[in-house]
């Protein structure tokens, strides 16, 4: 995917994150592979607003082009190199965010959250949640056997086929927080 095609899918998706409440405005970031190239958002661009030079052709293996790039690059490439993942999807929705820091994995309790995540959403604990080569290699291990997992206090890191795969598995881990929380919040037993 050359730049100028994938500029309009990354400009819809991240828009789409952005109005679901995924990220805020410097937050998160999206890349595409195509081979040895990496198609991924420039450090600091905003997914809700993003313009054709915030997108960084790049490759699997560090070179200059790295330069700008978003600084979880590195994650990005682990991930790739361990899966056949075609796209991926950061994000930092806040149900989910919040389920990181109380639970060790994620229990979707609603049908599609078991249905299209699992029945378990690992909840991983880097030293170092951000940009670190250890929370690549435990990502990349985890996104082996599942589409989405979550960084505790981070966010979710989601592989698909496609940007819109790797978004659509971001919200309904999301919805799924989100039910979660609300049975917290009551207080009673879920049936």
């Amino acid at each position: 995917m050359r730049l100028d095609e994938a500029y309009g899918l990354f400009r819809d998706v991240g828009r789409d994150l952005f109005l679901a409440g995924n990220v805020t405005a410097r937050s998160g970031n999206l890349s595409v592979r195509d081979g040895d190239r990496i198609v991924i958002t420039r450090s600091g661009s905003m997914l809700s607003r993003l313009l054709p030079e915030d997108l960084i052709e790049t490759r699997m293996e560090p070179c200059d082009a790295d330069e700008g790039c978003s600084r979880e690059l590195v994650v990005h490439r682990a991930i790739y190199a361990a899966t056949a993942a075609t796209a991926i999807c950061h994000a930092h929705p806040p149900h989910t965010m919040h389920r990181s820091l109380v639970d060790d994995a994620i229990r979707p309790v609603d049908s599609e959250g078991r249905a299209v995540l699992g029945e378990l959403i690992p909840v991983l604990a880097p030293a170092n949640t951000i940009a670190s080569a250890e929370a690549g290699r435990m990502l990349a291990e985890a996104l082996a056997r599942v589409p989405i997992a979550v960084l505790k206090s981070h966010g979710p890191f989601a592989a698909g086929e496609s940007l819109w795969d790797a978004w659509g598995f971001i919200g309904v881990l999301e919805d799924s927080c989100r039910i979660l929380d609300l049975a917290d919040a009551c207080g009673r037993a879920l049936r």
